[in-house]
């Protein structure tokens, strides 16, 4: 009792620490302290081994795609690219619609096989001065990024490349379309309450003359202000991000995907820069700024993960699993609480399915349950409790736009923890009378 006490304690106080400001680092290790010391844990063992190994497992993974995403990201910037593309995109919606045109970018990112970890750095510099014309607070644009990147588009929409669509359909023997009709009622759902919740809070912040802003934290990634008449033709700048999604899609199947999205990534950036050359006067100083950047949101978001190594280590860990898995409801809303709970803990969408579906999805299926129902209303739950404070993912975005807890994250807490369950709480009910 006391090792289940001490992770409640751990994921409260890191949720508590993140928003109060406190550097992700501390926060992690002192809470993965906590955890191993009421579990009865070794500290050596638990902080070199299980925290170092979750660090090292999320920075050697995803080094390349921060560091080359962040580049992409200063290159699209200072080449003018960015304000390019934002600028032909108001000329064409106007400065009223800044919020539909980021939700739909990172929409056709993330069905076009990009993750979140990469979008952030491929829509943020144009995000940078749509919201900056528009004058609608960067909050909100980190809102709207979340919004088209982590909801809908990673676990509803039928045929969705993203791995919270991929893990079911290994498990359970299903295809990334499975339950279409399910899917594309969640992600309508999803996509009209995020657009709705986010015009309106646009509203407000006008009302109380809140303005953008830049960023606080000093991590973050900004752009200096251009001529207009200086900027390179649209069509020149959003070459880049056509290749990127060109060639994921062409390279689907052929490599390693984060080889090929590190491929892409490598090809736009150096397209971008060769088709600007003349607007980069010192290219060294952007290869260095650009890497700098994705460092520190890289080492924030390996802590993390590091503590959520700790976490699932202990004992206590497995009684969170055990309990979630024992409920005793229908098996699609047992799917739905089982998911969220595990999804919660490790602050990982696809950790809390994978776990749920690999332990409980072969029994569900000798019950009855259809495997395609199954297969969508699990991927939508894995995208509830999973954006909590210590997400990964959630501090990425954070670190890259400079902002902190406090500032941004009410507006992520509702599009991406909040709406998602109204979807699937939507779906369970929608599957319980047989649509699928």
């Amino acid at each position: 009792m006391l090792g289940v006490i001490g992770v409640l304690i751990a994921l409260a106080l890191v949720m508590y620490l993140a928003y109060r400001g406190w550097g992700i680092i501390p926060a992690s290790l002192i809470c993965a302290l906590i955890v191993l010391i009421t579990n009865g844990g070794g500290l050596w063992n638990g902080l070199a081994t299980n925290y170092g190994d979750g660090f090292k497992y999320f920075a050697g993974t995803y080094f390349l795609l921060f560091i080359l995403g962040s580049l992409f990201g200063k290159v699209m910037g200072d080449t003018g690219s960015a304000s390019s593309i934002s600028y032909k995109l108001i000329d064409w919606l106007g400065t009223k619609r800044v919020i539909l045109i980021m939700l739909l970018a990172t929409v056709v990112l993330t069905y076009g096989g990009v993750s979140l970890f990469v979008v952030i750095f491929t829509v943020y510099p144009i995000g940078m001065v749509l919201f900056k014309q528009a004058n609608v607070p960067k909050r909100i644009l980190c809102a709207s990024v979340v919004a088209g990147a982590g909801t809908f588009t990673m676990t509803a929409l039928p045929g969705t490349p993203q791995i919270q669509n991929i893990i079911p359909a290994q498990i359970l023997g299903t295809t990334p379309m499975a339950a279409p009709v399910l899917g594309i009622i969640a992600s309508l759902v999803m996509f009209f309450l995020c657009l709705f919740y986010l015009n309106r809070e646009a509203r407000l912040a006008a009302d109380n003359n809140e303005s953008y802003e830049l960023g606080v934290t000093g991590t973050g990634l900004e752009l200096a202000a251009a001529d207009r008449a200086d900027l390179p033709d649209w069509r020149i700048a959003l070459l880049p991000i056509v290749l990127v999604i060109g060639i994921i899609v062409v390279l689907k199947g052929k490599m390693d995907p984060l080889a090929s999205v590190a491929v892409a990534m490598s090809v736009a950036t150096l397209v971008c820069y060769l088709s600007n050359m003349k607007k980069i006067q010192n290219p060294v100083k952007v290869l260095t700024e650009g890497i700098s950047i994705g460092i520190m949101p890289l080492i924030n978001t390996s802590a993390i993960v590091g503590f959520g190594f700790v976490v699932q280590k202990v004992p206590a860990f497995q009684s969170f699993v055990n309990f979630a898995l024992g409920l005793s409801f229908d098996p699609i809303i047992s799917a739905v609480f089982a998911t969220n709970i595990v999804a919660g803990i490790t602050g990982s969408s696809s950790g809390g399915l994978s776990i749920f579906l690999k332990t409980m999805g072969p029994e569900y299926l000798n019950l009855g349950v259809n495997p395609e129902v199954l297969h969508r209303i699990s991927a939508i739950a894995s995208g509830g409790l999973d954006t909590l404070p210590h997400c990964g993912g959630i501090i990425t975005v954070l670190m890259v736009m400079g902002l902190t807890h406090k500032q941004a994250y009410k507006g992520i807490f509702i599009t991406s923890v909040l709406i998602p369950i109204v979807a699937v709480i939507v779906c369970v009910i929608l599957a319980m009378m047989g649509v699928k």
